[in-house]
């Protein structure tokens, strides 16, 4: 399923378009992409390389930076908890929070994961009002189901093109690369599927769900640009 994007219309010389950027053939990114990813897909670098072909800012690790500027806490103990798994009571708490609304005396007496959660699910909320650009992981389409203008992706891949990418990166041997990518996407899947009512991977949590292993980085990302671009042309034509 496919959520709608906003587009945003401009008049010139009495003609009606799309207001996009001159770098993209006249067209204004007005997306949100959120990206899920399996460890060692790639997911982080298509992320990058949509954010630049868009002129738009992607946010990964960098989430955690503005999150620990915005909320107080420290930036380290961010990354400590970032994405990683937690347990049915503290989910209930956080939706139970999430619900009925929260006050200074029950958000002192959170457990750190908590407040960690809240913190970026908050930092997302206000990144997706700013502008358009490119969240990758820690539930951001989750926290952005209820606005219009995003697309949400999953990125997977073949284990063999996961672990050598791993082994590449990291510089370690296949074994160690097999066994962190499997405590990786443990870790990720519990995160998403606690946080969020969906789960983490199945095609029908995204709007698009697409193998990195098909056609390669530089590929999936010319895919997924030609999948939003034919998108807000049906969009335009329709309106």
């Amino acid at each position: 399923m496919i959520n709608l994007i906003n587009l945003v219309f401009y008049v010139s010389g009495g003609q009606c378009g799309l207001g996009m950027s001159d770098r993209n053939g006249g067209f204004t990114m007005n997306t949100i992409i959120t990206i899920g990813r399996q460890f060692g897909s790639g997911g982080h670098e298509i992320g990058e390389k949509l954010a630049s072909h868009y002129g738009i800012q992607c946010f990964d690790k960098e989430l955690l930076s503005r999150a620990a500027k915005e909320s107080g806490f420290c930036e380290e103990m961010l990354r400590n908890h970032d994405e990683r798994p937690t347990n049915s009571f503290l989910y209930n708490l956080v939706m139970d929070t999430y619900t009925f609304g929260y006050n200074s005396s029950s958000f002192v007496d959170m457990p750190i994961s908590h407040k960690v959660f809240m913190a970026q699910f908050d930092t997302i909320k206000k990144i997706a009002e700013e502008e358009p650009c490119v969240i990758v992981g820690r539930c951001a389409d989750y926290a952005l189901q209820e606005y219009k203008n995003c697309l949400h992706l999953f990125i997977h891949a073949n284990e063999d093109a996961k672990i050598e990418r791993i082994m590449k990166k990291y510089e370690i041997d296949a074994d160690k690369a097999r066994e962190m990518m499997v405590k990786k996407d443990k870790q990720r899947q519990s995160y998403y599927n606690y946080y969020s009512t969906k789960k983490w991977g199945r095609a029908d949590s995204y709007d698009l769900s697409i193998n990195s292993s098909i056609l390669g980085v530089d590929g999936t990302v010319k895919l997924i640009i030609q999948y939003i671009e034919d998108f807000e042309a049906k969009n335009q034509k329709a309106n």
